[in-house]
């Protein structure tokens, strides 16, 4: 741009205007869509700006998205790579999930970061689904004598067999065509009609395909419309509709162990609790009428003796209303839970009879995002939360009883001494409390007693990472399906997803589950507490290792 060209301005009314004359044109209802996101974009960012309010990095974060840690660390090691003789010796800052937590506390000045051990392939034993088949010899048994020219001896079973794990594919659903043949007598005209083969029972939809699209949907976030596309590909077309009542279906089979699941949700010691948006589109006309609200989807992982259960709500209460709701199914005898959340209001505003704790890794995030701006400060509060984590991961093994003592001899010091130094930066002045690392500085402060719960109670979490990590189950149908459309079709993904998660947080087979649900569907309903999925009889795998 020329020295003293000006620059060129509108107005909000102006970028009104030209909408309205878009919509009035001919051109296409989805051309018109995105030209008038685009100036609402426009729109939202000339009002930051004139505001005053907003940074550039925050400006970069809203246009481009926020860069996650994972993501700075790749960057880093891309930069790294051309000069592989000169190691950084500053360890690579630790990730908000508890594992990348773990390892990176682990990690201090000058070492590398520890090789996964192995050569990347899995087990054997890590494939409880496969069918095994005994291949024996043609021609020799244990005992018999060698083969071998003059050799005379015996041969005897080494108990170490060979293994050779075969893939094979096939559509997602299969279908078989039984061509009965049917006789009639030229007499009597009497019809005989050739029977099913044996063990092959005359329903349309076996509880295979059942539970085989129920876990593509809610299991692996797969819409109906790509279900479809992959069937008709496959030459087994399946209608969107036909696959919604078979997940309807499912979801009928399983509503009794469901509510077991609530009861024995409500007795449990630790209860993780996280929302995450949701659109039912019967809800929007609703939402417009009363401002301020919306749909949710309540994620609640509760941690008992033994076991994990995970339950989703979908609808307009939140995670804290949620788990007011399963509370009142609690026994009377039991103590308080633990609830772990982050600080919302809507966690902690609801009156529930808990003990709160705060997520350790969420109040971490707040002062990982401002180490460009204040590395020095920022580094502080990473280092301490690191050697938590760090000893953290010294307490596998412990019970509940000897961690706490761990944390209280090895991080209490830690944190006792970051406590004081927060409020050093207050007290002298060190820090502006409006400032950016100001008000994160602040969040520790309002709710440092629940952020160190873990060092109180026996069995209190240091973070909400489990219920976090649930939720990604529906930010997946989310991104993919974009919406409900009915609350009753939320009541069926909830119903479908929750039995999913808990299969797979207890290292359940999660189809063969759902197999015997449907298979045993009024069996289920009346002996609830014989089907929860570390109970049920494994029909599918019995079957298989008997084959």
């Amino acid at each position: 741009m020329a020295k003293g060209e000006e620059i060129p301005r509108t107005n909000p009314a102006e970028i009104e205007n030209l909408i309205g004359q878009i919509r009035g044109t001919n051109l296409d209802a989805g051309t018109k869509d995105k030209i008038e996101r685009l100036l609402r974009t426009i729109l939202s960012l000339v009002e930051l700006l004139q505001r005053k309010n907003t940074s550039l990095k925050k400006l970069r974060a809203l246009i481009f998205g926020k860069r996650t840690e994972k993501q700075q660390a790749r960057q880093a090691e891309e930069r790294e790579k051309p000069d592989e003789s000169q190691k950084s010796d500053q360890a690579l800052p630790p990730t908000s999930g508890d594992r990348d937590l773990k390892s990176a506390a682990s990690a201090g000045e000058g070492e590398e970061k520890p090789s996964r051990k192995g050569h990347g392939h899995r087990a054997v034993s890590e494939y409880g689904g496969a069918k095994v088949v005994k291949c024996r010899h043609p021609q020799l048994q244990a005992g018999d004598h060698c083969l071998a020219f003059l050799c005379g001896g015996r041969v005897y079973d080494l108990n170490e067999p060979t293994a050779l794990l075969q893939f094979t594919g096939q559509p997602l659903i299969t279908a078989t065509h039984y061509e009965r043949e049917v006789l009639r007598c030229a007499k009597c005209q009497k019809r005989y009609e050739a029977p099913l083969p044996e063990g092959v029972q005359e329903e349309r939809y076996d509880a295979t395909c059942d539970a085989t699209i129920a876990l593509m949907r809610y299991g692996g976030g797969l819409p109906w419309y790509r279900q479809a596309g992959l069937q008709a590909m496959g030459g087994v077309p399946l209608a969107e509709a036909t696959m919604w009542e078979r997940c309807e279906a499912t979801a009928d089979a399983g509503l009794g162990v469901f509510q077991q699941l609530l009861r024995q949700a409500a007795d449990g010691e630790v209860m993780h609790t996280d929302d995450t948006r949701v659109k039912i589109l019967a809800c929007l006309k609703e939402d417009e009428e009363e401002k301020g609200r919306a749909t949710n989807t309540s994620g609640i992982v509760v941690k008992t003796s033994e076991r994990q259960i995970a339950l989703y709500f979908s609808g307009r209460h939140h995670a804290g209303e949620n788990l007011a709701e399963l509370l009142k199914k609690r026994s009377a005898e039991l103590g308080r839970p633990i609830q772990m959340s982050d600080a919302l209001a809507a966690n902690t505003s609801v009156e529930k009879n808990v003990i709160s704790g705060h997520c350790l890794a969420h109040a971490r995030r707040k002062v990982f995002e401002l180490l460009g701006d204040y590395p020095s400060e920022c580094e502080v509060v990473l280092e301490a939360v690191g050697k938590v984590y760090e000893h953290e991961a010294g307490t596998v093994g412990m019970s509940q009883e000897q961690r706490l003592a761990w944390h209280q001899e090895k991080s209490g010091p830690v944190l006792k001494e970051l406590k004081a130094w927060i409020e050093r930066q207050f007290s002298e002045r060190l820090v502006e409390p409006n400032s950016s690392l100001g008000k994160a500085l602040q969040y520790w402060r309002n709710h440092w007693e629940e952020l160190t719960l873990w060092l109180r109670e026996p069995g209190a979490p240091l973070d909400n990472n489990l219920a976090e990590q649930s939720l990604k189950q529906f930010i997946l149908m989310r991104k993919n399906s974009l919406f409900f459309k009915t609350e009753h079709g939320a009541a069926v993904g909830d119903i479908l997803a929750s039995l999913i998660q808990t299969c797979r947080l207890n290292g359940v087979n999660a189809w063969a589950y759902l197999v015997t649900i449907i298979r045993h569907k009024k069996d289920a309903r009346r002996n609830r507490q014989l089907y929860l999925p570390w109970n049920y009889k494994r029909e599918e795998e019995a079957v298989a290792r008997a084959a």
